[in-house]
């Protein structure tokens, strides 16, 4: 049986982990043997050869032996570690890199650090800091290494110190003539003739002066480096030493970690890849290098052999490695070494170590069952017999879990097992038990024993629907065991799982202590979870028939007869409310026959909770609040529906001016569970007696629709060729910053689009209000009205990355069609409708479309799931913490009040405020009225607001509205001002009001414990899913496309300096910017001009006596952009340009509007010619374009330049550098410093989300902007800025480059301190998060733990 864990039952707890480098002698004290042959098996018995690789004192891995240490089964012992000696030091490949550095900042003489004097002393003062951070190890360490590099003559011996570099996996490289002087390269040369004339490959290193160093030289510089001088190099000199990371003993692990796998298929066995390295170790060892040394002859077949070693270790270690020969490794392409055991999604940390397989856990396929409540879900009884739950036998329990017994393992409900708490019987299986045996279980059963009885009605589960995106993906359930196969729950439900029916599959999760299931009942039920963290939104809310339905129960002409009111009403009740007595409120129309309408009963499942709400519904809205001519304005007062059609934006999700979200934040979850269960059962009885079906009649289009459709068609297709005709003539006016081309595809896509809208509106008019297909789109229950426009009248035109469809093989986009035609029918404008029917031509285009959207949301769900698994990784660990502060597992504060405001986004009522002063007055009037009369619905059913306290003295009401955020004072002046509005200080309700605000408040600031790093993670990533990989058009800029989407989120996320679309927003100072003249003037100064833009002629002038090209000036276009520049200071930025490498000898003026450039070899003159065309004569280089807009004639002018030079933008004259900013996060970093960078990033993250219809809570981001600023740098959220953020360890290798975090951890003998989140998973520790953020003092009388004597034997003896 599974207990809960407790601190304090535990002797011992991992409170650090320190990595460090393995001597060899710390090696060959943890092993117990020696490995000295290659041999797995002795031939004679196939038995483990004694001293091989898998010698049984290593261990056993087979379930039938005992170790041959220790004695314990396989179960029980964990193996012993053996090692093998190397004949000859090898490089460790993990290391490798960092030995090159060691071996850059030595000298190769002494092996002293290359340091002296001042600078040694200062980083040595630094290092022996004892709460050095491991950032700041590792910076210091860049910077020592970085001066060490550049010393040349060492300090100590005035040796002269080469450059040292990367070899290969078998030697390192020293170029030690590099920066030497004199003949000394030469000496060397000649001391070196023998050997060339014997070995002529070796010339070209003697050449070079190049040195190969092997592990052998290496290893006796770096163990003759002084102690002293070991922290110059950031390495812990109490817990490793540089000659550790030369290879002379190799541990060997034990045989459980790689353990042979018995062929089924023939005799023997298969090894691990370990098992086979290591064997080859061994054998390489012994046999070839011991041999050849004892000989002494053939030295190269002795390097040959070192080298051979070198690989085989390297590979064993990580076989990936790209210093290893292909032909070293033989048939096997691929050998799992350490490393790739270690990382990857497979690996040892995410695969077991940051996620694990469950017990007690089931998954099938869901179907939904509007009978059950939001907090239900239907369990399976094939399921139900297999899941238990540790019950203990109490006095109360004791009669129940006999019956159980006695049921056995497959009669339901039953038991599994059966455990004696004092071991009066081993544990017992009832499975294959009859019943004799089940009875005297079930007699011998006393308190304290446990039984695993069957999964039960009303018993705890965690249901979850992968991917779980964020913390609503699962939630606790309430079990109601049903029959057939599949999993059932409530359609409303469906929303925070973003479940459907057409196949997906859930899992359920069974808790199996108390302590569990009480967490999972307080903090995860459904009905405390029915918003999204996100903004606060209700997610739980009726969807798709529900809203069919009661759209169409509460039109006006809607009425019911007694019977059929009566049995509505009763049909509405769920089970649990089968007690209560159900009251028919009076009819709507007394004679001549008594009538009650739809609006009636609608108001009857909202009885008896007394909610205010008025608002215009989704679609229907005309004018005229509740005396709307189409019902289109809701009015509830005190519970019941005064007026209006309910729609998805009164009773579905996403809105906050909703029944369902009033009922939630007034009433509570289970007011709000209990309305819809009402709502989902009286939904289906409704529309299965009147019937909501679609057939072909619902989008069948009369003769007035279609007349008006080839109508507008034929305007349509008339303008586009005209605009096409004015196009090829020359004619068409080019709007600002666009080529022709582009003026005419915009204006084209403008006017299709403008057809398929006014087919729309001529759909709306023409089709029946009673067509399915228009009232779903009117209610929002599914679709929209795009789709009926494309069902009934016309598809549409057909975009393809943002444009019209483009030109294939040929010029042509379809063979049907002449080449680079312009028509609306070639580029993908569909003119026909789904119901009548698409052309070929037609079908192939719709097909484009297709696909595209497909290839998008491939791409898209890779994107966005990479890009929220490194969200969660950088944010995991912030907290907000008792002082109000959101800290980082550290310790380090990232936010002095969570959003600035201490405030929880889910708790907020209005637009980012905890409350909605007018609408509380209006609750607490209504709460006072049903509070004083006696006959109230609310009183009569015994049911008040939670909001308000029972029993409360002045003084708890005060210091409940204690000031822990800056906002509580707006707050209080917010809440006065509105009581002073309403005149409620002499309204008898203005206590509830005060009391209402208070509640509010209180419950409104963030609890101590919240996760609000994960939750801000899940916030952001959770609607990237949503969005598209396209761009569109900047609001009323023509072609000026911006990156939105997925991609717009990745730079920003990543931190990206060289983003695809750098907009710089220049705003004009207030006289430029009413004035169009001056705003050109700027726009010249910031748009680059190039030569061939104000020439009207470039020509080649070849004389008798000299050789030019002469450029005619165009004065009149020059006067016309405003550049306000001379034939001078053209010439000027002739002579400054770099014209591609080709040199001029000068530039002469000829005359007021020529130029003469005069090139230095008259053979360039040609290229001279084209580069000059592209000199820029005036603006910014990086500029493409800069474009004048305002959005009226009433507004401003306003600058959109495209390029990323902020800093002269702002320095131009007429640019209000107050106002003007960039898109660009890293480029406002670096001009107007870390707190614009963060501004920016709040901005762009919250405009692109809008721009896509989603609503993310401004605290979110904010959080996420904090975090990415704080060092006072913008760090990404990658591999690079995550490890500069995080210390922890365990955090960076279970994200990325796992084995770089580990061997960089050793190598600077870090100490992991476990307190952050991935740390305490991996280790199996309670994580300082939510409830285990504090920890409780008890306080006990001693003489209570003082135990009772018990007597002894000895008592009864005389003294």
């Amino acid at each position: 049986m599974k207990e809960q864990f407790y601190n304090q039952n535990v002797t011992k707890k991992v409170s650090h982990v320190t990595f460090t480098v393995l001597s060899a002698d710390e090696i060959r004290a943890a092993s117990h043997m020696r490995v000295t042959t290659k041999d797995m098996y002795n031939l004679e018995n196939r038995k483990p050869a004694d001293g091989g690789v898998l010698d049984p004192r290593l261990g056993t891995c087979r379930k039938n032996e005992s170790c041959a240490v220790c004695g314990d089964s396989f179960h029980d012992c964990m193996g012993h570690f053996g090692y093998v000696d190397l004949a000859l030091p090898v490089f460790h490949c993990g290391y490798l890199n960092h030995i090159v550095k060691i071996l850059q900042s030595i000298c190769k003489s002494c092996s002293r650090v290359l340091l002296s004097g001042e600078k040694r002393d200062q980083y040595l003062n630094v290092l022996r800091r004892p709460n050095l951070s491991y950032l700041a190890k590792k910076a210091l360490r860049k910077k020592i290494h970085s001066l060490a590099k550049s010393v040349h003559n060492c300090p100590h011996c005035n040796a002269v110190n080469g450059f040292v570099k990367k070899g290969g996996l078998a030697y390192v490289l020293h170029d030690k003539f590099r920066f030497s002087k004199g003949d000394a390269l030469a000496k060397h040369i000649e001391q070196f003739a023998y050997m060339i004339e014997k070995m002529p490959e070796l010339k070209p290193l003697v050449d070079k002066g190049i040195e190969p160093l092997r592990a052998l030289q290496v290893l006796q510089l770096l163990n003759a480096i002084p102690l002293e001088d070991i922290p110059l190099l950031c390495m812990h000199s109490d817990r490793a030493h540089p000659r550790d990371l030369i290879l002379t003993r190799v541990p060997v692990p034990p045989n459980a970690l790689r353990p042979s796998v018995v062929s089924e298929v023939r005799a023997g066995t298969t090894e691990d890849d370990i098992t086979a390295k290591l064997s080859d170790i061994a054998f390489l060892n012994r046999d070839v290098l011991n041999k050849q040394a004892a000989s002494n002859r053939d030295m190269v077949a002795l390097q040959q052999a070192w080298d051979i070693l070198t690989y085989v270790t390297a590979q064993m270690i990580n076989s990936e490695n790209s210093g290893i020969p292909t032909q070293l490794l033989g048939s096997r392409s691929f050998v799992r070494g350490y490393i790739q055991r270690l990382k990857g999604k497979q690996g040892r940390f995410r695969g077991h170590l940051s996620g694990k397989r469950a017990n007690f856990t089931a998954r099938t396929v869901i179907s939904p069952d509007p009978n059950l409540r939001i907090d239900q879900v239907g369990v399976p009884e094939f399921m139900a017999r297999k899941l238990t739950y540790p019950s203990r036998v109490t006095s109360f329990n004791i009669e129940q879990l006999r019956r159980l017994i006695c049921n056995g393992a497959h009669q339901h409900p039953g038991a599994l097992y059966v455990e004696a708490h004092d071991g009066r019987f081993p544990k017992r299986m009832l499975e294959f038990s009859n019943e004799k045996f089940r009875s005297k279980i079930a007699n011998e059963l006393r308190c304290g024993d446990t039984v695993e009885r069957h999964l039960m009605d009303e018993d705890t589960v965690l249901f979850n629907r992968q991917p779980s995106l964020h913390r609503v993906s699962i939630q606790a359930f309430r079990v109601s065991v049903k029959p057939y196969r599949t999993l059932r729950f409530n359609e409303c439900c469906c929303t925070p799982f973003n479940a459907d029916f057409d196949g997906d599959e859930m899992n359920l999760h069974v808790p199996q202590t108390e302590e569990a299931r009480a967490e999972a009942k307080q903090l995860m039920a459904s009905v405390k979870n029915m918003s999204t963290p996100r903004n606060g939104e209700p997610l739980i809310a009726a969807i798709q028939d529900f809203i069919t339905g009661a759209y169409l129960i509460t039109c006006k002409d809607v009425f019911f007869n007694r019977d059929r009111a009566a049995q509505l009403l009763v049909q509405s009740r769920p089970p649990q409310e089968k007690h209560l007595s159900v009251r028919l409120p009076p009819p709507a129309i007394c004679k001549p026959v008594e009538l009650w309408s739809g609006k009636q009963i609608f108001s009857c499942i909202l009885h008896p909770y007394p909610i205010n709400l008025a608002t215009k519904t989704k679609a229907i809205y005309t004018d005229g609040e509740e005396f709307c001519t189409n019902d289109g304005y809701v009015l509830v007062r005190s519970g019941e529906l005064l007026a209006g059609r309910v729609d998805k934006k009164i009773i579905g999700s996403g809105s906050k001016e909703n029944l369902v979200y009033l009922l939630l934040r007034d009433f509570g979850g289970d007011a709000c569970a209990t309305v819809l269960a009402r709502l989902t059962r009286l939904i289906p009885a409704y529309l299965s007696h009147r019937g909501f079906s679609i057939g072909l009649g619902d989008v069948t289009p009369g003769p007035r629709l279609l007349e008006a459709k080839a109508g507008l068609v034929r305007f349509g297709f008339d303008r586009c060729r005209e605009l096409i005709r004015q196009y090829e003539a020359g004619t068409l006016p080019t709007q600002p910053g666009c080529s022709g081309q582009q003026t005419l595809e915009n204006a084209v896509s403008k006017q299709l689009s403008d057809i398929r809208d006014e087919a729309g509106k001529a759909c709306r008019r023409d089709l029946h209000p009673a067509s399915a297909p228009l009232v779903m789109a009117h209610c929002g229950s599914k679709g929209s009205f795009l789709n009926v426009s494309q069902m009934v009248a016309c598809v549409g035109q057909q975009i393809i990355s943002g444009k019209r469809t483009p030109d294939g093989f040929e010029g042509r986009s379809l063979p049907h069609f002449p080449r680079r035609s312009l028509l609306p029918q070639a580029k993908g404008f569909v003119e026909n409708s789904f119901f009548s029917g698409l052309s070929p031509t037609e079908f192939f285009f719709h097909t484009m479309s297709g696909r595209e959207g497909l290839v998008d949301t491939a791409v898209k769900t890779a994107d966005t799931g990479y890009m929220q698994r490194r969200l969660m990784k950088a944010l995991e660990d912030l907290c907000c913490h008792y002082d109000g502060t959101v800290r980082g597992a550290r310790g380090e504060v990232v936010q002095f009040a969570y959003g600035g405001d201490g405030f929880d986004p889910m708790e907020m009522e209005a637009k980012s405020h905890p409350v909605d002063f007018d609408r509380l007055a209006d609750l607490a009037r209504t709460l006072h009225l049903a509070k004083t009369s006696s006959g109230s619905a609310m009183s009569s059913a015994g049911i008040s607001c939670p909001l308000l306290p029972d029993q409360q003295t002045e003084a708890e009401l005060n210091s409940s509205s204690r000031n822990l955020s800056p906002l509580s004072a707006a707050y209080k002046a917010g809440m006065e001002a509105c009581a002073k509005r309403r005149r409620l200080a002499k309204e008898p309700w203005h206590q509830i009001y005060v009391d209402l605000c208070r509640a509010k408040h209180r419950r409104a600031l963030i609890e101590p414990g919240t996760p609000v790093g994960a939750l801000c993670a899940q916030s952001i990533g959770e609607p990237a899913t949503q969005m598209t990989l396209k761009t569109f058009h900047f609001a009323g800029v023509a072609s000026m496309n911006i990156t939105q989407g997925v991609p717009r989120i990745r730079e920003l996320i990543n931190a990206i300096r060289a983003i695809s679309t750098p907009i710089i927003t220049a705003r004009l100072t207030p006289e430029a910017a009413r004035d169009e003249g001056q705003a050109r003037r700027i726009k010249a100064c910031i748009e680059p001009t190039r030569l061939s833009e104000i020439c009207l002629s470039i020509s080649e002038c070849i004389e008798p006596d000299e050789v030019s090209i002469r450029l005619k000036l165009d004065l009149q276009r020059l006067a016309i952009l405003k550049l306000r520049t001379t034939p001078k200071a053209i010439g000027a930025a002739i002579v400054s340009a770099k014209l591609g490498g080709y040199k001029i000898k000068g530039v002469d003026m000829i005359g007021a509007d020529q130029l003469a450039v005069y090139p230095e070899d008259v053979s360039t003159i040609r290229h001279l010619r084209a580069n000059l065309e592209s000199v820029i004569v005036r603006g910014l280089s990086s500029v493409t374009r800069a474009i004048i807009h305002r959005d009226n004639r009433d507004s401003d002018y306003t600058l959109f330049v495209e390029g990323s030079q902020l800093a002269p933008v702002l320095c131009i004259p007429g640019v209000d550098g107050c106002r003007t900013q960039s898109n660009s996060v890293l480029e406002m970093a670096s001009v107007l410093g870390i707190e614009s960078a963060r501004a920016t990033l709040v901005r762009e993250m919250l405009d692109v989300m809008a721009g896509h219809g989603v609503e993310v809570d401004t605290r979110h981001v904010n959080l996420l902007a904090d975090l990415m600023t704080q060092q006072g740098e913008v760090l990404g959220n990658q591999r690079h800025g995550i490890a500069k953020l995080k210390e922890s360890v365990l955090m960076l290798a279970s994200f990325e480059q796992t084995a770089d975090h580990l061997f960089e951890a050793a190598y600077h003998g870090q100490t992991d301190d476990l307190s952050g989140v991935s740390e305490s998973i991996i280790l199996g520790k309670p994580t300082r998060l939510g409830t285990g953020l504090f920890s409780l003092l008890m306080q006990q009388d001693s003489a209570v733990l003082t135990p009772p004597r018990r007597p002894v034997i000895f008592d009864s003896y005389p003294a």
